[in-house]
């Protein structure tokens, strides 16, 4: 069954299936359906699976482990996402978790960065491969310069770091053009497209590999 469900809706289900466990469950399923979809684009293309702070848990690594062998996907074109929620509690736990999944060849990201308190002392603790600034910094009224400036800062640090800052939630040209002039090196959002399935996406891998083919073409001649 496949069916659109709206961001404002999906939240509280997902609260729902947190407080149940049957996030746990479902998140397994949604991990091994992502890699093995993934495994059949082409090698620079990776995933990105969201896990919750319910996931976070001793058997996760063997889940993931599991999740790659069942799909044939190489460990490093899987990105798992989480959020500071994950290390509010249980923190050194927790990161002994995010550890052993590293030592898998896993890429980790901090998800919705900037929305809590102490993702900065996190970025100390946890070398995480990614961080994705939140949609707040980016969706802002024209002519407001401190997102931007705290946008710039947060590239700056990414680069510093060694991780790679993606800029979540741009919807127009001139945020893309923000975002490429601060120093992001990804940005994610309406302005490429909406949600789509894993069928359409491969589809527009291809078109978009066919394309810069025919570009190339016209330039050797």
């Amino acid at each position: 069954m496949h069916a659109c469900v709206a961001h404002g809706r999906l939240l509280p289900i997902h609260t729902d299936l947190a407080e149940t466990g049957e996030i746990v469950a479902i998140g397994e399923w949604v991990t091994r359906t992502a890699c093995r979809a993934a495994s059949r684009w082409p090698d620079q293309i990776k995933v990105a699976v969201n896990l919750s702070a319910v996931q976070i848990r001793p058997t996760l690594p063997l889940t993931i482990a599991s999740a790659l062998s069942y799909s044939g996907l190489s460990a490093g074109r899987l990105e798992l996402e989480v959020t500071e929620s994950v290390l509010l509690q249980d923190t050194e736990a927790n990161l002994e978790i995010l550890h052993q999944l590293r030592r898998l060849g896993v890429r980790i990201a901090m998800d919705d960065f900037g929305t809590g308190f102490s993702s900065l002392s996190y970025l100390s603790r946890f070398p995480f491969d990614k961080i994705k600034l939140d949609r707040s910094f980016i969706i802002q009224p024209a002519g407001r310069r401190e997102p931007e400036a705290i946008v710039e800062a947060m590239a700056g640090l990414g680069r510093n770091l060694g991780m790679t800052i993606t800029a979540e939630g741009v919807e127009t040209a001139t945020q893309l053009a923000m975002v490429r002039e601060k120093g992001c090196h990804e940005a994610q959002g309406y302005v490429f497209s909406a949600p789509i399935s894993a069928e359409q996406a491969l589809e527009m891998v291809r078109n978009g590999a066919a394309k810069r083919q025919a570009r190339i073409s016209r330039s050797r001649r």
